[in-house]
């Protein structure tokens, strides 16, 4: 992959409509948003109309004859279809044009490259670079297919092996490599994460289609709570602009705090490799008691980026997880008639931006996370200050009274609390 500069790359933004294509205009638009993600841009659109793609070129002949002239007359640097190419079409167009060929996944995978800030989310995006690249050699890089000179037997494995399949091979070692790196991360990532969950505070988890706000309603509730600016999360107008998981505790009033995870943004046709590779780290969704589906209300394909989300959350085997639903940027909407906030059952419309409807979304979530708890009279011995602490921790302190029994104590508890508090509670 090319290194990133500030330098914008000169890009020829190839698409085929065909039969089987949903909104050919809405995908060719996200694919220039994109590549301005990537650095880089369109200089010149091409398109064509056909049944089905070309098995050998994608294209038809005389369309990858006039990609050709296009990228030389442009100067073009790079080539970015639209669709998925085969490993076969790959290599036949860049046969055929002078110039790197990329399609969807493999600008996806640049921009993941780009973004990833931890070591984790660097060696995920690795792995499913490399392999998806590994059966497609041939096609990326023309010289590989020469040669390495010498005789002898092949069985010997020597110079006659082609440099493809030396590639091939440091491409598996390292892939082993990879998994043996990662494989350690997730025994540190789940030795945390049970903490968290043994501590009895509920998670809630923001999932969506990138750059639906997200980052900007994590910040927005760190700042309800004075974070310091440390804790707060980078957010940019921009698809993907973060990939890395970040978990953070919102305060909230009664001792009903919640841990908050911002996950990668999803987007149609999201790699599958990626899907697999980020899935540790999705994992904070899969052990989420409640997921927080983020829409952008402004863009009119929300209906569409909730199913791609809801999709992706299904093949994470995340669908049975309760959801509320944040129809976010509604303060962008040009008919809107309405007040904001405006709640509907498990839907709540807001602005994570002007901050419109935070109180009534931590208001959604809590009851839902809480929706368990219990209010108990208690009788706590004065010998054991350990669980009045706790409970002034982790509970709601409804009344608190020092009597000669004991701390008479009333207080709204968690599930779990309730269960470990059994025999001091007050049969009066």
């Amino acid at each position: 992959m090319p290194d990133n500069n500030t330098e914008l790359k000169k890009v020829i933004l190839v698409g085929l409509e065909t039969a089987e294509t949903a909104d050919f205009e809405h995908s060719m638009e996200e694919m220039e948003s994109l590549i301005e993600a990537c650095d880089m841009q369109v200089v010149g659109i091409l398109t064509q109309k056909l049944p089905h793609p070309e098995a050998g070129t994608y294209l038809g002949k005389g369309k990858v004859e006039e990609l050709s002239d296009l990228a030389q007359a442009l100067e073009a640097e790079y080539c970015i279809f639209e669709g998925n190419l085969s490993p076969a079409q790959l290599k036949n167009l860049q046969h055929c044009v002078n110039v790197p060929i990329w399609d969807r996944t493999t600008l996806i995978l640049e921009i993941f490259s780009r973004r990833a800030k931890t070591r984790e989310a660097r060696l995920q995006v690795e792995s499913a670079y490399l392999q998806y690249m590994l059966p497609r050699l041939s096609g990326m890089w023309q010289h590989l297919g020469r040669q390495g000179g010498g005789g002898g037997s092949r069985a010997n494995k020597g110079e006659g092996e082609t440099q493809i399949e030396l590639d091939r091979r440091m491409i598996n070692q390292r892939l082993v490599e990879l998994r043996r790196e990662l494989d350690s991360i997730t025994v540190t990532r789940n030795t945390q994460r049970a903490g968290r969950m043994k501590g009895g505070v509920p998670r809630a988890a923001l999932v969506g289609y990138t750059n639906a706000g997200k980052s900007t309603l994590m910040n927005r509730l760190l700042s309800m709570n004075d974070a310091d600016a440390d804790k707060m999360v980078f957010e940019k107008d921009m698809l993907f602009a973060t990939l890395d998981t970040s978990i953070r505790r919102i305060t909230v009033e009664g001792n009903k705090d919640f841990l908050l995870s911002d996950t990668v943004g999803f987007i149609e046709n999201l790699p599958h490799g990626l899907i697999k590779a980020f899935r540790s780290t999705l994992e904070e969704a899969i052990f989420a008691d409640i997921i927080l589906i983020v829409l952008d209300a402004s863009d009119p394909y929300y209906r569409q980026h909730r199913k791609v989300t809801e999709d992706t959350l299904k093949s994470l085997e995340a669908d049975k997880i309760p959801r509320i639903y944040v129809m976010n940027k509604c303060d962008l909407l040009e008919d809107r008639k309405w007040q904001l906030p405006r709640v509907r059952d498990d839907e709540i419309w807001m602005s994570a931006g002007t901050g419109e409807g935070l109180a009534e979304l931590i208001l959604m979530i809590t009851s839902k996370v809480y929706a368990d708890n219990k209010t108990l009279d208690l009788m706590i011995p004065y010998s054991r200050g350990d669980i009045v602490n706790r409970l002034h921790e982790q509970a709601n302190i409804i009344s608190e009274e020092y009597t000669a029994e004991g701390i008479k104590v009333k207080a709204e508890c968690s599930k779990a609390l309730t269960g470990e508090l059994k025999q001091f509670i007050s049969e009066e």
